[in-house]
């Protein structure tokens, strides 16, 4: 993919004038840190980092939802508002294209979230039909906020339920975890005064030691993770070695993730395994529901949409619904993928909470499936 703009530029910009959606333009050099303390690993290790003059930390534009949070937020705008986008973003890539265009829409301020969720994979789903109407599309759901449902009314402590909430998206981070859960390891390789403090659980005092030995070893401190969320990181994991789930509480845990089901049957099947397993998963089952139901009402084929328990996107602002769409019996890589993010713009700055739900599309992979259907 090179640096001309996408023949689906039309479609998507089409579409967004048919969804009163305001198409914006926001800088390709953003600063990097809320990249490095929000979105999460997978995208946090794929940034090409930069400074500026004075010694900020900058990154080329890795995705858009948080730099159209940061300029909604700065603009002071009102809700509700849908922002459309298209440009380029820059990824380390494995293929070595790291310069690719994505498009999109982020939905903020719509305070009936079933109806926004679902209108929003709806939209998805109708941009992606109109730019390769050959194609047979498959939808993909999860729910951020089911899976730590179920994490809280197994009773697992707070430390075990963040580092399961951060592995959901990712199959080989949450095997891990799920293979720590069953057995916990052995103390590990922390000595001296890093493992006396993050015994005692000292966050500050863990924090300022990890800052001085990076200073020492001549390491930025904004070159990657900070000394504050190591710090707490390893504490937690000082705290799970001493978690053992019981039996019962983990074959339920694996019952919930092999849930995969028609999303017209998933309302269905999780009251079945909450029931089975006896445990209440309240207002997050609740609104599941009310999604699944005004996503059918938008029209979309039953048959067509799956929700998959264990399905997650590996972003860690997440806190709802997340979903892909992707071509049945093609690519496994998604064309488009998304999600609800309620308390990312809090996290941004926002001096009220804004929920918020978006989407992106990879328009390279759109255009190598149009070309291959055309």
């Amino acid at each position: 993919m090179t640096s001309r703009s996408p023949s689906v530029a039309g479609d998507v910009k089409a579409l967004f004038a048919a969804k009163n959606v305001d198409l914006v333009e926001v800088g390709v050099l953003q600063p990097a840190d809320p990249f490095l303390d929000i979105a999460g690993e997978d995208l946090r290790r794929r940034i090409f980092l930069t400074e500026s003059e004075t010694g900020q930390a900058l990154c080329l534009r890795p995705e858009f939802t948080i730099p159209v949070c940061l300029d909604h937020i700065a603009s002071q705008s009102g809700t509700p508002r849908r922002y459309g986008y298209l440009g380029e973003v820059f990824r380390q890539r494995r293929d070595g294209s790291n310069e690719f265009f994505q498009a999109g829409i982020e939905d903020l301020g719509e305070t009936d979230t079933a109806a926004a969720d679902a209108r929003l994979v709806a939209d998805a789903h109708e941009l992606l039909a109109q730019a390769v109407p050959g194609a047979s599309l498959k939808v993909t759901v999860g729910d951020q906020s089911v899976f730590e449902a179920v994490l809280a009314a197994l009773g697992l402590p707070r430390g075990w339920r963040m580092r399961l909430a951060r592995a959901f998206g990712s199959h080989a981070m949450l095997e891990a975890a799920l293979a720590d859960l069953a057995n916990p390891p052995r103390n590990g390789q922390l000595a001296g005064p890093v493992a006396l403090l993050a015994v005692d659980g000292d966050a500050e005092g863990l924090a300022d030691q990890i800052a001085r030995g990076m200073q020492q070893a001549g390491l930025p401190l904004s070159a990657g993770r900070t000394p504050a969320e190591i710090a707490r990181r390893l504490i937690e994991k000082v705290q799970l070695r001493s978690v053992r789930l019981s039996d019962d509480a983990f074959a339920a845990l694996k019952d919930f993730l092999a849930i995969d089901t028609p999303l017209a049957g998933a309302t269905a099947a999780l009251r079945e395994f909450s029931a089975d397993a006896g445990l209440e998963l309240g207002a997050a089952l609740d609104l599941f529901a009310a999604r699944a139901e005004a996503i059918a009402g938008r029209g979309l084929a039953s048959e067509a949409v799956r929700y998959d328990a264990a399905f997650g996107r590996p972003l860690d602002y997440y806190t709802g619904l997340v979903f892909e769409i992707g071509v049945e019996n093609g690519d496994d890589r998604p064309l488009a993928g998304g999600g609800r993010y309620d308390r990312l713009l809090t996290l941004l700055g926002a001096r009220q909470p804004i929920p918020g739900v978006g989407f992106s599309v990879w328009l390279d992979r759109v255009e190598s499936l149009r070309e291959v259907l055309a």
